[in-house]
């Protein structure tokens, strides 16, 4: 049989089977009526599941997926178990997915009783609040990205779309995800995976993501080419271009993507040959030192028509990123901005120790690079942003008291388009079709619908961030810094993270070294000709640095 059904379908078939058999052993003066009545009700529920637009689960999983709804039902009678236990977590009705799926939903918010949260728990987080609380007539809070350098600047919304590259997600998720930042006004990082046809259907403001394997501006995986790159970077809908350095959740890592799964069109978008694998390099090719890097900057900042050009990486070896840094200074080149991504991002599919133990996590590597910037006197010149599991409106505000300029979410969205975090992501058998190629799963995702949903969990979240920086007494996100953020250190002790955390000055750099552990040791042995490590790097004690 060349197309068998489904085993996802198998519930419903069978219910229909076994209502047209209770029919006839019924007529036939059976005496089990109920299977007929039974198995009809369940064949009128496969019905209503496969006709309805709006549950892409039920679409694909017709009767069974109730089952899944069933179990979370009785979340909240489970929910004592965590707030009257000893257990510190977060309550299951808190828990982020929901947060995204009631603003996603237009769903109410409000919550009776008061905060359900241990407040005496080491490391609870809050911000303090003001007498006087100001008023924010308006929650499209944006940041102009372009310096000096740049012709085509952009002015961006603080919550973005995360890079997630159509072959990793379905095209219909790449479709919903990208009208919904077209309806919302915020842009869409496309993912290392290029510029698709998906990506440009809808309209919707693109940052260009070009990884170590150039797809979409190479010759051939890993080889870069100018003329190539011209013919996307180029497009109006092109608001950015972001060079990936590495990502989170397997920084230092490429990646292989077999040839059996280089359909035609993804080998038309990525510009790799139809059929072979698809390499990504855990290296670039057109640069090895942080000067170089610097210069493929500016080239590709001229070759896009003076659009924003910037970087993207994880933090690792400090040294490497002060070398970048010190590169800023000798060729006088600068990135329009940097984007840092923390060691908790996520992926569709890594290693195992690279997602839990490699690549410094976003706060810290955060802090380096905006103290980095202060004390080169370079912060106002260059933007920053930042990802790592920012899906509420308190991670945001958490994350620009720390000195992003903006962030993005990739987890955040993909709830809104309807992901349960099946992990299922590197099988192509997504049950929501968010994470598939397969056509059977992934077109019962309705983009109308996904797209609105977007929309709306970037509106509620950025209407959640006005509420609360009004009721501390501000009037736009980036008046945030580290003293309104306090965190519960132990049951007796609260900091605020400008206690915490150790800031540099303006010009501290230029100056001499401030007292700060990783600049003493690192910056003056870095390099801006070269990545190498510094000379005894191999007698060093992470230990003594914390």
């Amino acid at each position: 049989m060349n197309n068998p059904l489904p085993t996802r379908y198998w519930c419903f078939a069978i219910a229909l089977a076994a209502c047209a058999a209770g029919i006839v052993f019924w007529s036939a003066g059976g005496i089990w009526p109920w299977i007929a009545v039974i198995a009809g009700a369940l064949s009128l529920i496969g019905i209503w599941d496969l006709t309805q637009q709006r549950h892409t689960l039920r679409r694909n999983y017709p009767i069974t997926a109730h089952g899944r709804y069933l179990m979370e039902s009785v979340r909240p009678m489970l929910r004592q178990y965590v707030v009257e236990g000893d257990n510190d977590e977060v309550p299951f009705s808190h828990d982020q997915r929901s947060i995204v799926y009631q603003r996603a939903k237009q769903a109410q918010e409000t919550r009776p009783f008061g905060s359900e949260l241990n407040l005496y728990a080491g490391n609870y987080e809050w911000i303090n609040h003001s007498v006087l609380p100001a008023e924010i007539d308006d929650h499209d809070f944006r940041v102009p990205i372009g310096g000096t350098q740049c012709s085509q600047p952009y002015s961006a919304s603080i919550f973005n779309i995360s890079a997630m590259s159509f072959g990793s997600l379905s095209p219909n998720a790449i479709r919903a995800l990208n009208e919904g930042a077209r309806r919302g006004n915020f842009y869409h990082d496309t993912g290392e995976g290029s510029l698709s046809s998906y990506h440009r259907e809808n309209g919707g403001d693109v940052v260009w993501e070009l990884g170590s394997g150039y797809f979409g501006a190479c010759e051939r995986a890993g080889v870069f080419s100018e003329e190539k790159f011209v013919k996307r970077a180029v497009l109006d809908q092109v608001k950015m271009i972001e060079i990936k350095l590495s990502q989170g959740a397997k920084p230092g890592h490429g990646g292989v993507l077999p040839g059996v799964k280089v359909t035609r069109e993804i080998a038309e978008t990525r510009g790799v040959p139809e059929g072979e694998d698809c390499i990504s390099p855990a290296r670039h090719s057109a640069f090895d030192t942080p000067e170089g890097l610097l210069r493929f900057v500016a080239r590709l900042r001229e070759l896009s028509g003076g659009k924003p050009t910037g970087f993207k990486l994880a933090i690792g070896h400090p040294w490497e990123w002060f070398g970048i840094a010190k590169a800023m200074l000798s060729t006088g080149i600068r990135p329009d901005f940097i984007v840092v991504d923390g060691g908790e991002g996520g992926t569709g599919a890594a290693p195992m120790e690279f997602i839990d133990h490699v690549g410094v996590p976003m706060r810290e590597g955060l802090m380096l690079v905006h103290n980095t910037l202060v004390g080169l006197n370079l912060r106002d010149d260059i933007r920053i942003g930042a990802a790592g599991k920012i899906i509420t409106a308190f991670d945001i505000a958490r994350t620009l008291a720390l000195g992003a300029d903006w962030c993005n979410a990739a987890r955040g969205f993909m709830f809104a388009l309807g992901c349960i975090q099946s992990q299922t992501c590197h099988t192509d058998t997504c049950p929501t079709g968010v994470a598939t190629q397969d056509p059977r799963r992934w077109s019962a995702l309705r983009v109308p619908d996904k797209a609105e949903r977007v929309k709306n969990f970037h509106q509620n979240t950025l209407r959640a961030l006005k509420e609360m920086i009004a009721a501390a007494g501000l009037k736009h996100p980036g008046e945030l810094g580290p003293e309104h953020i306090i965190r519960r250190v132990s049951g007796k002790e609260i900091r605020s993270l400008g206690s915490l955390y150790a800031f540099v000055s303006p010009g501290a750099l230029i100056d001499g070294l401030p007292h700060h552990a990783v600049f003493q040791r690192f910056w003056e042995s870095a390099r801006a000709d070269s990545f190498a490590p510094p000379a005894g790097i191999a007698e060093l004690r992470w230990s003594k640095m914390i």
